[in-house]
């Protein structure tokens, strides 16, 4: 299995996968249905799609979790992780 460090944890990342494919499925039925006219088929390529996607997202969150863009940082746990003291008082940000 892919062990990947970020900030959240892995059945948290999996958590959010399977409630956005959740959204992402009701909407695929919806338009399935929508275009096809068909519940039956749109079911089908609705039901098909939950498993891929809620893997596909899980793998692509676990990559964002490496990607450091955007993220702000703690600076108590930073200071926990280096050789610099924590401030008594951290200063305000931005």
């Amino acid at each position: 299995m892919f062990v990947f460090r970020g900030l959240e944890s892995h059945p948290r990342s999996f958590v959010k996968a399977v409630s956005w494919r959740t959204v992402g499925s009701i909407d695929t039925f919806v338009l399935g249905l929508f275009f096809s006219g068909s519940a039956k088929l749109a079911g089908a390529i609705a039901g098909t799609e939950v498993i891929t996607k809620i893997l596909l997202f899980y793998f692509h969150e676990r990559a964002w979790s490496l990607v450091r863009w955007g993220h702000r940082t703690d600076p108590v746990a930073e200071a926990a992780q280096g050789d610099e003291p924590v401030p008594a008082i951290l200063p305000a940000t931005g």
